[in-house]
């Protein structure tokens, strides 16, 4: 079942499931930030956000946070946006995660339908988000999905660096 975030949701809980779900990449050498991310830096990063979940058996399994633009002068984590993530008519998809113990089951995809369907009835033309270049396998998961690449960025202490994908969003 997918869902929206809802206020008695644990913090502690989505930390743990991003841990674990961004390990494999960190195991590649990937410093992504959900790797290693505090319950401070987990909260941050979904304040302004609509997060959903996926849960299974009633446990949160997958996760991901779609936002509107970022005002110009606000640091994304530790750095200034791209001007992608300040565009308007731009939502921010980020923090997307499915436990590897449930992979494979399309929670991924169907976290990925509540974020674009929930941006597009926000009013969103379209639907931005970065990850490693290196990582070819997420570029093509998001290929497939109709993103392109429209930029780079290189974040503060990455190990890599990031293509910036978008997808316009149909009415």
């Amino acid at each position: 079942m997918i869902r929206p975030l809802q206020p008695g949701d644990s913090f502690e809980t989505l930390t743990a499931l991003l841990h674990a779900a961004y390990a494999s990449l960190a195991a590649q050498g990937w410093n992504f930030t959900a790797v290693d991310q505090s319950v401070d830096v987990t909260r941050e990063r979904l304040a302004g956000a609509q997060g959903f979940v996926a849960e299974l058996d009633g446990r949160i399994v997958g996760t991901v946070a779609v936002r509107g633009p970022k005002p110009a002068g606000e640091a994304y984590i530790a750095d200034p946006p791209p001007p992608l993530y300040t565009t308007p008519g731009t939502a921010i998809l980020a923090q997307l995660a499915v436990h590897p113990d449930c992979r494979g089951l399309g929670l991924g995809e169907r976290l990925m339908d509540a974020a674009e369907a929930w941006a597009l009835g926000q009013g969103f033309a379209q639907l931005a988000l970065d990850t490693a270049e290196p990582a070819a396998a997420l570029r093509r998961r998001y290929e497939r999905r109709g993103y392109v690449t429209v930029g780079a960025v290189q974040w503060q202490g990455k190990t890599y660096a990031s293509v910036l994908m978008s997808k316009r969003l149909a009415a």
